[in-house]
């Protein structure tokens, strides 16, 4: 995408950009030190189900998201499976992630490292569905082909928070079973009724595929306000989408990275991602959702103004959904997107993609947009702007700040600076670990 900008119209000198701090925000943060030994031990949940018998063909879904230690995971449920004689195979569950293709869905697994080489077991990609059922309204059930011809099949997934909506069930096994094992259509047909698509019948869709799709369990990984694995667990079948996955979404909640403010005039995002979020940024850290039938004032997190937005990472594949969570975006990140891709994603999320796929204010660097967000934010004194800048919203624990926060950073015992004054500098990636 080329954009055309004069330069000079836009460049905002008149608005200075304020010196910065770095802080880090410390919270207390379990992790799991031996990964490979805590995947084993989840198996272990589920290891005694008939199905994995000698011989079985075990699909073992793996999603589209930024999992920390993903190919470690894998890895070690592919080596426990295949222990008890199974023939494990890969099969992308994401919905309608990487185009919608084939091809798209394995890039994706590649660029975390799961490839049919590293993991030792071929990867079967594909997007075709058969119907499975129906729930009792009539409402289809779509399924992965490969899955549905294993004999049986495992999930593997983050359980985290919702970009989109609040219930028990949220972002997990049951989602993947329901969506991303449902492919373009499964995804389509939730998302079709909005939040109360993913709120209601998501839960369901999973819960009767977890029956008529052969799903043996689900190795379900927390990770910690750090993007660390804090916890594994192994669920069963029976177990998925019900009281047991609810318990870990509320462990989950606990470790959830959220901003160290509650309020902010200008908060500078150095770049977003399907990698990490649904949503591109994490709408729980924005305090924003832009949902049509989600009030703004029902969402949790921290009241900001504006929202400047620098950069896509590598990992989303030019995917820029949720781009309009952004109030100004740069024209370097215009010209990362994939349109393509991006359309694709925001068409099946429907309700989400009406309000999130627009465009936000385009400038030509990131000076000049955050200048722009600093004139725009209304706070009439410039000199007070409170301006936070993270690397994404996944990794929030370091951060800069300027001078109107640094009285509550000295009054707060969890965060401590290490760095500044000294300006800020846009032209490289900030980095929030």
């Amino acid at each position: 995408m080329i954009i055309d900008f004069d330069t000079h119209a836009y460049d905002f000198a008149d608005i200075a950009l304020p010196e910065v701090w770095t802080i880090r925000h410390r919270v207390d943060a379990p992790v799991i030190e031996d990964i490979t030994a805590s995947v084993r031990q989840a198996v272990s949940a589920f290891q005694d189900d008939p199905r994995l018998k000698p011989g079985a063909s075990i699909a073992m879904g793996v999603g589209s998201r930024g999992i920390a230690n993903l190919s470690v995971m894998v890895r070690a449920a592919v080596e426990a499976l295949i222990e008890l004689g199974c023939q494990p195979f890969i099969v992308p569950a994401m919905g309608s992630h990487g185009g919608a293709t084939a091809e798209g869905q394995m890039e994706i697994l590649a660029s975390y490292g799961v490839t049919a080489e590293a993991m030792g077991v071929p990867v079967r990609a594909t997007m075709e569905v058969d119907r499975v059922g129906s729930l009792d309204d009539g409402y289809p059930i779509y399924f992965d082909r490969y899955a549905l011809e294993a004999d049986g099949v495992i999930v593997l997934n983050r359980v985290k928070h919702h970009t989109d909506f609040k219930g028990p069930i949220e972002s997990g096994l049951c989602k993947m079973c329901a969506i991303g094992l449902g492919k373009r259509q499964g995804a389509e047909a939730i998302h079709r009724f909005g939040a109360d698509g993913l709120s209601k019948i998501m839960p369901e869709v999973g819960r009767r595929l977890v029956q008529v799709g052969d799903v043996i369990g689900g190795i379900a990984i927390i990770e910690n306000p750090y993007g660390q694995t804090a916890e594994i667990h192994g669920l069963r079948g029976a177990d998925i989408g019900r009281e047991a996955e609810t318990a870990l979404l509320e462990r989950a909640r606990s470790m959830s990275p959220r901003l160290a403010f509650d309020q902010a005039d200008v908060l500078v995002v150095d770049e977003m991602g399907k990698d990490i979020s649904g949503t591109g940024m994490d709408t729980h850290v924005l305090g924003r959702v832009r949902m049509p039938s989600v009030p703004e004032t029902d969402w949790d997190g921290p009241d900001i103004r504006m929202v400047v937005t620098l950069g896509l990472t590598e990992a989303t594949h030019g995917n820029a959904a949720g781009l309009c969570l952004a109030d100004i975006v740069t024209e370097h990140l215009m010209e990362q997107i994939d349109l393509k891709k991006t359309f694709t994603n925001h068409r099946t999320s429907q309700e989400g993609g009406a309000y999130r796929g627009g465009i936000p204010i385009v400038l030509h660097s990131p000076d000049a947009a955050v200048r722009a967000a600093i004139g725009m934010c209304g706070r009439g004194d410039r000199s007070q702007v409170r301006l936070v800048r993270i690397q994404n919203t996944e990794h929030i624990s370091r951060l800069q700040v300027s001078e109107a926060f640094l009285a509550e950073v000295e009054r707060r015992s969890d965060l401590t600076v290490e760095a500044g004054p000294e300006p800020l500098q846009l032209d490289r990636t900030f980095v929030g670990r």
